[in-house]
């Protein structure tokens, strides 16, 4: 973002989206100063470090059948650190293109906002996709809340939608939340189509993949085919306010945190399939309570990120690292080493 452009969190809201600085029902948008509660009674449960990845084999040359899993979490913009990580695991090569053979990569949502190049991390995730395909891979992506959110700003704008906290735009949703003029400028049709075909939740190896670390899901369908086809539907329809209680049900958060979160994964597991529960969504600095420290100094620091966050359990595994934070964009093989 330009360094003379206001942060998002206080530019005007067109159609007095939040009356009185109150957010929707569940609304909670993360930014890089927010507040958090810590959660000492919470337990948690940190993952070893992963490798060096310098010493990592590139992915290349894999026998038949399906290849090794590996999930993204949220980029938000992010396109230079997305694709070190990338290059860190050896799935893309030194110009940025598929190296992994027939590696399976699922992107968990989020692409864009924030950060500096959201069109740039979805032409790149595109792009991948079809060399990833032509390698015997795949490379696949879930639908974010942010692509509900940028597909609203750029259907409806400024729109009025009843949000249930008085009168709301997704345009002033999309601002709030760190949309950045130079992706809208640059938005093609290609790239919203895209996002609206993007599934919502899928299950790979054991693992439900998903991006919103609540159980809103359930209200989509009681199989994953369904939540998928009820998701598209509503965007086909394009009712500004059904695709607005859409996204503000996929921002809810931290549904496996606290008391009974190892029962809402087991719900979602029950329901959909697999054995863990794999989203993004919530940083991993606020589900640990931790936003930054301080050094001897007096200096800030941002929050220590060194890999996905096990909870709830063990049933739910956190891929956010909080990059739009200073924390760390995270690309992780499943299933996790033990």
């Amino acid at each position: 973002m330009p360094a003379s452009q206001p942060p998002a969190a206080h530019l005007p809201h067109p159609g007095n989206a939040f009356p009185d600085d109150e957010y929707p029902d569940g609304y909670t948008p993360t930014e890089r100063d927010l507040p958090v509660i810590n959660r000492g009674d919470t337990l948690q449960v940190s993952v070893t470090a992963p490798p060096d990845p310098a010493s990592a084999a590139p992915l290349v040359g894999q026998g038949p059948g399906p290849g090794p899993l590996y999930v993204v979490g949220d980029v938000h913009g992010y396109l230079d650190e997305l694709l070190v990580a990338l290059r860190e695991q050896g799935l893309v090569d030194a110009d940025g293109r598929w190296a992994a053979g027939n590696t399976r990569l699922w992107f968990l949502g989020d692409f864009t906002d924030r950060g500096p190049d959201g069109i740039g991390v979805i032409d790149l995730v595109m792009r991948l996709s079809a060399e990833a395909a032509a390698a015997g891979g795949y490379c696949k992506a879930l639908m974010g809340n942010h692509e509900l959110l940028l597909l609203g700003a750029k259907r409806f704008g400024d729109t009025p939608v009843n949000s249930g906290a008085g009168t709301a735009t997704f345009q002033a949703a999309w601002l709030l939340n760190g949309g950045q003029k130079s992706d809208m400028d640059r938005l093609q049709d290609v790239h919203l189509q895209w996002m609206s075909r993007l599934d919502a939740i899928v299950e790979q190896d054991d693992h439900l993949l998903l991006h919103s670390d609540t159980t809103a899901y359930l209200e989509y369908g009681d199989t994953i085919e369904d939540v998928n086809d009820t998701v598209h539907e509503i965007l086909t329809r394009n009712d500004a306010d059904e695709c607005w209680d859409l996204f503000r049900k996929f921002t809810k958060r931290f549904a496996f945190r606290d008391e009974g979160g190892a029962n809402a994964a087991r719900e979602l597991l029950a329901t959909y399939g697999g054995r863990r529960v794999v989203h993004g969504h919530s940083p991993i600095p606020y589900l640990l309570g931790e936003v930054g420290t301080e050094d001897a100094d007096g200096e800030s620091t941002g929050p220590v990120v060194e890999g996905p966050h096990v909870y709830a359990d063990g049933l739910a595994i956190a891929m956010d690292g909080g990059v739009t934070m200073a924390g760390k964009l995270l690309v992780q093989q499943l299933p996790l080493p033990h």
